[in-house]
């Protein structure tokens, strides 16, 4: 695709890996190394084995079949022939993805109350976030748009599952899903699934920025993943600066954040990421929110979610729902030039260095 899924700039991972890597070809003796282009951004994948049990090829013929589904990009893919329909109509999917996407997003709609919202579609639009131009709205037509933008069970769509059968519905034609906030983290979900049905217990998996990691590195310790600092344009030596280091297993993690992703106009600065309640984008203090959980896709999710919410709609967000055990690191601007940060407790562990 010509263009990433992501409608906030996802920018949290650079991995430390020894040596020089093919591009296309596997690296051999320092473990297994698998890089290419998907999505509008990139992959890599590690497996810290022995061998590999499957090739490049089977990776990308897998990707190639998740964009057929959940890409807004691919006029073809099934979620842009349902943002097109009108009415009700029935569609096919054998893979499972779009179900599995829905559902996950339905109900991190409710969870969030609203912070959250795959019908977000038409303000993204709007905002010329889409097509990467600069086209803010007023007031009267972000509420004109708001009026077919929500998830609500039954108020402007509904989705029913039979089998590999879709009957969708629409009550208004100009609903349309966006699953760009999740469905980048899904795909690292599902080629993680896929690598260990292969039998592999120790590899890294990295799309764009949301990866998951299981068991150990080639030196037999923990997954060591950066954390960018957060600063608006790119250091002029070329060289990446880390706010942290964390060492992580057996998890996922994805980061959203809005400091390199947005335009100005006018002198006003809109960020990427909106706020589906409003219709706006985002205006607060956080930087980046940073999510650890067992799900690439949740992590996803999240990371989007505290964004909307903010450093205080984020902390009490976290006191209100423990059972979803998210762990979370914020990065928030001070107003005089410093950073502050958020962990939350089970955040704390996962640090090399603590600052």
């Amino acid at each position: 695709m010509a263009h990433s899924w992501k409608n906030t700039i996802r920018f949290l991972v650079c991995l430390f890996l020894l040596g020089c890597q093919s591009k296309k070809e596997p690296v051999y003796k320092e473990g297994f190394v698998f890089q290419g282009e998907t999505q509008g951004t990139t992959y890599q994948l590690i497996i810290a084995e022995e061998e590999a049990n499957f090739t490049q090829l089977e990776i990308e013929n897998l990707l190639a079949e998740f964009d057929t589904v959940l890409s807004s990009y691919i006029d073809s893919s099934l979620i842009s022939r349902i943002n097109r329909m009108e009415g009700t109509a029935v569609f096919t999917d054998s893979t499972g993805y779009f179900k599995e996407c829905y559902e996950e997003s339905i109900a991190v709609f409710n969870t969030s109350n609203g912070a959250f919202d795959i019908s977000v579609f038409p303000l993204v639009e709007g905002w010329g976030f889409m097509q990467n131009v600069e086209t803010p709205l007023n007031k009267t037509k972000i509420d004109s748009i708001l009026k077919f933008v929500s998830s609500e069970k039954d108020k402007l769509h509904r989705a029913n599952f039979t089998g590999q059968t879709i009957q969708f519905t629409k009550v208004d034609k100009r609903f349309k899903m966006d699953f760009n906030a999740i469905a980048q983290g899904l795909a690292v979900d599902k080629i993680a699934k896929f690598i260990e049905s292969r039998g592999h217990k120790n590899y890294y998996v990295e799309i764009g920025g949301e990866l998951i990691v299981k068991g150990r590195n080639r030196s037999q310790e923990n997954w060591n993943i950066g954390i960018d600092v957060p600063k608006e344009k790119e250091q002029t030596d070329g060289v990446r600066r880390l706010e942290s280091i964390l060492s992580i297993t057996n998890k996922a993690i994805a980061t959203s954040g809005n400091y390199r992703k947005y335009y100005v106009k006018n002198g006003k600065k809109y960020a990427h990421c909106l706020d589906p309640r409003t219709g706006y984008p985002v205006d607060h203090s956080l930087l980046s929110a940073t999510v650890i959980s067992d799900k690439c896709s949740t992590s996803d999710a999240y990371a989007t979610v505290f964004m909307v919410m903010g450093l205080e709609g984020t902390k009490r967000f976290l006191t209100n729902h423990p059972k979803l055990k998210l762990d979370v690191y914020l990065l928030y601007d001070l107003k005089n030039g410093k950073i502050g940060r958020f962990k939350s407790n089970g955040m704390k562990k996962y640090f090399k260095v603590n600052k």
